[in-house]
């Protein structure tokens, strides 16, 4: 059966994460009742009836994550129209999930096994008020160092067992993650961090950056970031920060470069390697 990748964008304000859960809406829950509503056109099974598509993300986000670029597939019957039914998909999705493209990809590509890293960018505003233009981001009021800031993201690159930024409450036994970017810049008074890794565990941006800001708030020395990586032990790390200033902006398909750019790598391009 053909087999389709697209990219899908969403405010997760309003859901309990990306991934289906019973009695709850989320993000996969609204595609997966599009996608229902659009199965006539996508085909029949023996009895006539609308066949169930099964949707496979690149990773789940939390609840109220965003997300520019989540990658997920499913296969079809018979092959689809790309440019109707995006405008179809569109047309049905709620205001704050939309799907950006949609394209063929090989029989072996795999959203989630496939992807070689994800990339994530959580927003903070740094001024004494907050605005209403502020939009999904975290006020910081206090004047915040990103040399610093960077200094202390600099022990995160590379190869670790990242448990100290691990949810305690995850039954997933997964600690070792490969850090390829972590830092800061600023553009007048807003701060984005942006980290890359193969892989993300349970709540670690958000811990992450919990720990950032209290190194900051507590002038503590940046080498203190790298004394919680080395304790294994998620009490010694930060607060898990609000999700509303976290967004998902890639996921990549081919080994990760600091100089490529986002959204670069295409799933069809990986489905045919």
């Amino acid at each position: 059966m053909p087999k389709y990748s697209i990219i899908l964008e969403y405010i997760g304000t309003n859901y309990s994460g990306s991934q289906v859960q019973p009695d709850k809406v989320t993000i996969q829950s609204e595609l997966n009742k599009a996608l229902c509503t659009l199965n006539r056109d996508i085909g029949l099974d023996e009895k006539d009836n609308p066949k169930t598509i099964k949707t496979i993300f690149s990773g789940r986000t939390d609840a109220g994550v965003h997300s520019k670029g989540q990658v997920v597939h499913f296969e079809s019957s018979k092959p689809i129209v790309a440019s109707r039914f995006l405008n179809s998909l569109n047309g049905l999705l709620p205001d704050d999930i939309s799907v950006k493209s949609i394209q063929e990809v090989d029989e072996n590509f795999h959203a989630q096994l496939s992807a070689k890293y994800r990339v994530y960018q959580y927003k903070i505003v740094n001024r004494q008020q907050r605005s209403v233009w502020d939009g999904h981001s975290l006020l910081i009021r206090e004047p915040l160092d990103v040399e610093r800031m960077n200094k202390c993201l600099s022990y995160l690159i590379g190869e670790h067992d990242f448990t100290s930024f691990k949810s305690a409450r995850t039954e997933n036994p997964a600690k070792d993650c490969v850090v390829y970017k972590a830092e800061c810049t600023k553009q007048g008074d807003v701060i984005t961090f942006e980290i890359a890794a193969n892989r993300f565990l349970y709540n670690m941006v958000r811990t992450i950056v919990g720990t950032m800001l209290k190194i900051e708030h507590e002038k503590l020395d940046p080498e203190f970031m790298k004394q919680v990586l080395e304790a294994k032990d998620r009490t010694k790390a930060g607060t898990t920060i609000s999700p509303d200033g976290l967004t998902l902006v890639e996921v990549g398909y081919k080994p990760y470069s600091c100089h490529s750019e986002l959204g670069s790598e295409s799933p069809a391009e990986a489905g045919q390697n």
